[in-house]
């Protein structure tokens, strides 16, 4: 997090730290191998993936979803798995939408689903886990990506283009699974109704709850479903629904680009009312309403001067490369397009620091 300190009392602490759903021996050592320090757990979610979790022996992979709540001794013996390696298990990367959704849609099993967030809030406390990141943005309903596109050398990167799913765009076609259209109205009474819930549970667990945009953002609404967090003035209205110091923004600075927003600012905006928690480091060329994916060192924004700001405003937390492109001879993890991201921004946040 931002520290609220004198100006120059506190030097920026930018960590580089990697997202991952293994938490293989092999998967680890390699991590750490990189020179990445902190890991943010991919949960496989059980409602999607029912028989990925057939033996749930709390090693290689972190089971997440309805009716599948992990335990305290579950994720403590995760934390430790992770620090043997000297790495730090630095929190959840999205609460599954298999728990949230009856909550966003306020579902006959809403308070169900609250419980059940909840608890594991409390069991993240207690296993020392800090940070939990979570979306209020319905999934398999709306397209996230439509065509991938070609970047340098042959790469893959993942593009939108609206114009390829215009029938969402018609105000009388509801997305697959919906029986009528929602109002922006009420999908901020549901979020509301959520964090007057869970952030009080979160201030006592100590656990910080972290929002990412919706993706691709800008877009008001998608076969009949309000898709809030699409502008900085609606994440700003987020952080002051409910205030709390235990809520603040998994700040994708992909998704602000795909907005046309000045990254740098963004930064400076949410960095100084110490409300990042931690952060997406990705970019992509173009903007909403036609954009793709590419690799960090290319895109919108300027990498150098995103962290120069970071360490501008102090930032003290970790930052992770994500939706990385596809390159010649990766695994399903991509593990040479992410290591070669690792290795840019480290190179970066050292070269920034030095100075």
């Amino acid at each position: 997090m931002v520290k609220q300190t004198t100006k120059h009392s506190v030097e920026a602490d930018v960590r580089i730290g990697v997202r991952t759903r293994s938490l293989s021996d092999d998967r680890l050592a390699f991590i750490r191998q990189l020179g990445a320090t902190d890991i943010f757990v991919d949960h496989m979610d059980t409602e999607e993936e029912p028989d990925a979790f057939n033996d749930r022996d709390g090693t290689d992979t972190l089971a997440v979803g309805r009716d599948t709540i992990p335990t305290v001794d579950e994720l403590t013996a995760a934390r430790e798995r992770i620090e043997d390696t000297g790495l730090t298990f630095t929190g959840i990367q999205s609460l599954p939408y298999s728990l949230y959704g009856d909550l966003m849609f306020d579902r006959e099993d809403a308070d169900d689903a609250l419980t059940q967030i909840t608890t594991l809030i409390r069991n993240l406390g207690e296993a020392e886990i800090p940070i939990l990141g979570y979306q209020w943005n319905p999934r398999g309903v709306v397209p996230m990506r439509t065509d991938s596109v070609e970047l340098r050398g042959g790469a893959d990167g993942t593009g939108f283009d609206l114009d390829e799913i215009e029938e969402f765009n018609d105000t009388d076609r509801l997305a697959p699974g919906l029986e009528r259209a929602y109002t922006e109205t009420e999908f901020w009474e549901n979020y509301e109704y959520f964090l007057n819930n869970v952030l009080p549970v979160a201030e006592e667990a100590g656990v910080r709850l972290a929002l990412h945009p919706v993706d691709p953002p800008g877009i008001k609404s998608l076969g009949g479903i309000p898709r809030l967090f699409r502008s900085v003035e609606n994440f700003e209205r987020a952080m002051e629904l409910v205030p709390s110091k235990n809520h603040g923004l998994k700040l994708c600075l992909g998704c602000f680009s795909q907005m046309g927003e000045d990254v740098s600012e963004v930064l400076r905006r949410f960095g100084e009312r110490d409300q990042i928690v931690f952060i997406h480091f990705r970019d992509v060329v173009g903007t909403v309403p036609k954009f793709h994916e590419t690799f960090v060192d290319e895109g919108n924004f300027d990498t150098v001067e995103a962290v120069q700001t970071l360490h501008d405003i102090e930032f003290d937390g970790v930052v992770i490369p994500d939706h990385v492109p596809e390159m010649v001879g990766d695994d399903d993890w991509r593990h040479r397009a992410r290591s070669f991201t690792v290795g840019y921004l480290r190179g970066v946040v050292d070269s920034v620091t030095s100075e």
